[in-house]
Parts: structure tokens; sequence; C-alpha cells
């Protein structure tokens, strides 16, 4: 025979044994939504396990089984043909160096510029702000002969830093209008007990604005670095030069100097991928956090 005793708290009312947790029902309707997300990923997955299949496969095998099918051996043949073919070293350290800094000097002079329009309450700030969404609405077509001839001018053309001035403004653009927005949101009195204390605008930039806005800085940074590694139009045109290409672009001129072996476009798509998915596996939680702060401010 058992007994259970119960515990009367100070309140007065007994407190009840905490029974185990009730398992949570699975209803049909929770059934159907993980199967739509299911059916969603794969969907999602299967262009790049399609691209993963053909790259270690020989062209013989993709020529008599498909793209579908299993290979019948795992090779790096096409790895190595694709290497042979094009400098991916080269073009990979392009990549990384004029995302890297477009990144950062879009961040560091969208930050600048917002805090003048959206702190300091410029004259004008609404027209201001218009424009540069507007720059960022603008097609690269109509963008693309004034900065062709522009790069010639300033003796940029077939280098590097002609990409990145045009996406550091670009991306700037963007970011300024964003970060405007954000700062305009701010307390006044918060900034005007900073001023009271004597600090100076940058360090009220520093000290208070940078502190408030460093989740929405870090999104803004890892999306600058991901659109300008995937720009293609811009680049393919002032980087004419093989040893200023970018990833993509030595992708594409794989197909346009080359006989197209279905295998090796495979690698090369691979190569070119597995960057930006390492850079974005890295800084997800700082994606994920940044979204989240934003969020609940």
């Amino acid at each position: 025979m058992t007994t259970s005793t119960t515990t009367t708290p100070v309140g007065g009312r007994p407190a009840v044994d905490s029974a185990p947790r009730r398992r949570r029902r699975h209803t049909p309707m929770r059934w159907v939504v993980l199967g739509v997300a299911v059916l969603v990923s794969v969907i999602m997955l299967a262009p790049f396990l399609l691209i993963v299949l053909n790259a270690f496969k020989t062209s013989a095998d993709y020529s008599s089984n498909g793209p579908i099918a299993w290979p019948q051996s795992f090779t790096v043949d096409a790895f190595l043909h694709y290497l042979g073919l094009v400098n991916f070293p080269r073009a990979l350290w392009n990549s990384i160096i004029i995302s890297t800094v477009v990144a950062f000097a879009g961040v560091a002079l969208a930050l600048v510029s917002s805090y003048g329009i959206g702190i300091g309450r410029v004259k004008g700030s609404g027209p201001i702000l218009a424009v540069l969404l507007l720059a960022t609405m603008l097609p690269h077509e109509a963008l693309i002969y004034p900065l062709f001839y522009g790069a010639q001018a300033t003796g940029t053309f077939n280098t590097i830093w002609s990409v990145i001035i045009v996406f550091t403004v670009l991306q700037a653009a963007f970011g300024t209008y964003l970060l405007a927005s954000v700062m305009g949101t701010i307390p006044k009195e918060l900034l005007d007990a900073a001023s009271m204390d004597g600090a100076t605008r940058w360090q009220i930039l520093w000290l208070i604005i940078v502190p408030v806005l460093r989740p929405t800085l870090s999104v803004l940074l890892v999306f600058f670095f991901i659109w300008t590694w995937n720009e293609f139009y811009i680049p393919v045109v002032l980087l004419a030069d093989q040893s200023s290409q970018t990833v993509p672009i030595a992708l594409a001129t794989l197909r346009g100097q080359h006989s197209i072996d279905i295998t090796v476009l495979n690698a090369g798509s691979l190569l070119s991928l597995l960057p930006t998915l390492v850079f974005f596996l890295i800084f997800q939680r700082t994606l994920s956090h940044g979204v989240t702060a934003g969020a609940v401010k």
C-alpha cells in the first residue's frame, strides 16, 4: 500500500505533485505541415544534390546513364579537368578580396552617411533617401556604359578596384537607406543625454549608435558579401583580363571558350558554390541573431 504526500507552501494552497508532462499530440494537421516542409526541403536541395552527383561522374557515365542515375564509380577527373582549364585559385582570391572589401567598406560608408541623415537631420533627407533607393532599383544594364567609360578614364579598367568602387557605392546606397530608417527610431532623449554628458558626435556614433545597430550591421555585412560574390554582369564587362576575373566569370568563360562537358561544368559549379556555402554556415548564427534582434526591437 502506497501513500502520497503533498506539501503545503507558504501561500496556504497545497502544491500538487508534478505529473509527467503530456506528450504533444501529433494531430493530422501537424503531420501535413511536416510533410510539406520535408517536400519543400527536398525540392530546394535537389539542384545541389544533382550538381554533387554529376560532378563525380565520368563523361561516359553521364552520357550513357543520364544525370539522375547513381555514378558507376566516383571520380575526381572532372575537378582536375576544370582546374586545368581555369585558374581557379586566382579567381577565388579575387572574389574573396572583392567581396570582403566591398562588404566592410559598404557597411562603413553606409553607417557614416546614414548617421548624418538619420541623426544629424540633414535638410532634404527624404529626397536623398529616395534617390538612394532609386539607385538600388536601377538595372545594371542602365549603368554599364558610364561605368565602363569611367573605369577607362580612371585607369581602373581590368583591375579589381573598378568592381570594388562600383559595388561599394551601390551596396552603401542600400545600406544608407536601411540604416537611416533605423536610426530615425532611436529616442532623441538618449542622444541629448549623451550630448549633455559631453560626448562628441563621433563618441555618440561609436559608443551609442553602433552597439544598438550591431545586429543590423552584421546582417548587412553578410548580405553584402554574398551579393557581391554572386555578381556577374558588371564584373564580366569591367574585368576582361583573366588575371582579374572572379569565380562566376571563370565558370562562364569555361562554357564560352571550351567545348561543354557537363561533368566538368558541374564540378566547376560545385567549387564555385562551396565558398559561399561555407561562409553562410559560419555566419548563420550571426545572421539569425541579427534578424531576431531586429524583430524584437
